[in-house]
């Protein structure tokens, strides 16, 4: 059915179905989304089990939101939570089915498997890799927030971003690591706009810390959850990212043209997040913040990566050229 739509099964993650969601934007494709969980903790060790056999049990999982009208073109899933239902709604309905990210510890009979190279996904015929984590493409979600933020902030000057996370398994951030990188950016930028937004991971004293600094532009998460990042990646001439937020690294280095400079607080060198940076660093799309700014302004093109995908779901695939560098 031409420009039929798509169809995402979500684990509920956010993280998850805005992968999804790009997707289906990247393809120029309508989508529907439908929320899955396991009933309980063993049944998704069973679901493991049972797709290795390949047998397909709908049993395992709920279906937890109202389940949209068809038909579909195809099956998008995103995380391991995800995988397994996916594939039993693509079968069901004979259409094919599209897994992001690398679907460790189940068969890989997707039609299409979108990973990260920083995974070290295994080579395969269905594998489209990508040097990113999937990201908003959409022109008119970016247009509509720098609406918004015009709303909100006027400038005349040309402006950088600041955008804090925070602590993971594989990142530290604490207020005293915070106050030497920010004391550095204000160095570095004399002259210009400055603008900060911290996220709902970013801890409270680091919060407090970022609050006591006279920025032109301010967002405190927990006080205010307005999104002002689709107006950063668009309107500053250089985005500074901490190392932990690979989702924000991912949209900065694939959309707009801002120069990007990482904040380093990964404490683990070995980690899938370090070869993330490393790659890109290696690539010129992004620049390891110290005391002086950088010139990475290099963008990902994912163009190649879409139609591949297309053509492996079977797909008419009519989306401009996005980006800027394989």
């Amino acid at each position: 059915m031409p420009n039929a739509p798509l169809l995402i099964i979500s684990d509920g993650k956010p993280g998850h179905v805005n992968q999804s969601r790009a997707l289906c934007d990247a393809l120029g494709r309508p989508f529907a989304v439908v929320e899955v969980a396991y009933r309980q903790r063993l049944f998704k060790a069973l679901a493991y089990l049972a797709d290795r056999c390949g047998m397909s049990f709908s049993s395992l999982y709920r279906v937890t939101s109202p389940l949209p009208e068809g038909p579909f073109a195809a099956v998008v899933c995103t995380g391991s939570t995800a995988f397994y239902p996916g594939k039993i709604f693509a079968r069901r309905r004979k259409i094919p089915v599209a897994a992001i990210l690398d679907p460790k510890g189940w068969r890989r009979d997707f039609d299409a498997i979108l990973a990260p190279v920083f995974d070290n996904p295994k080579p395969a015929a269905n594998l489209v890799k990508l040097p990113v984590n999937l990201t908003a493409v959409s022109p008119g979600f970016y247009e509509n927030g720098v609406a918004a933020f015009r709303e909100r902030h006027t400038w005349e000057r040309a402006a950088v971003g600041v955008v804090i996370g925070g602590p993971s398994a594989f990142a530290d951030m604490s207020a005293e690591f915070m106050r030497a990188h920010l004391d550095r950016i204000f160095a570095a930028t004399e002259g210009l706009e400055r603008w900060v937004t911290t996220s709902r991971r970013t801890p409270a004293e680091v919060e407090a810390l970022v609050d006591s600094y006279s920025f032109d532009y301010k967002l405190i998460f927990s006080r205010d959850n307005f999104n002002p990042i689709p107006a950063f990646v668009s309107l500053c001439d250089t985005l500074f990212v901490t190392a932990d937020s690979t989702s924000m690294i991912s949209e900065a280095v694939t959309y707009g043209a801002a120069k990007v400079e990482v904040i380093m607080n990964l404490h683990k060198a070995a980690s899938k997040f370090a070869r993330l940076i490393s790659n890109l660093e290696s690539s010129g799309a992004l620049h390891i913040f110290e005391n002086e700014l950088g010139y990475a302004d290099k963008k990902v093109d994912l163009t190649a990566a879409f139609e591949a995908t297309a053509a492996l779901l079977k797909l008419d695939h009519t989306r401009k050229k996005q980006g800027g560098l394989s």
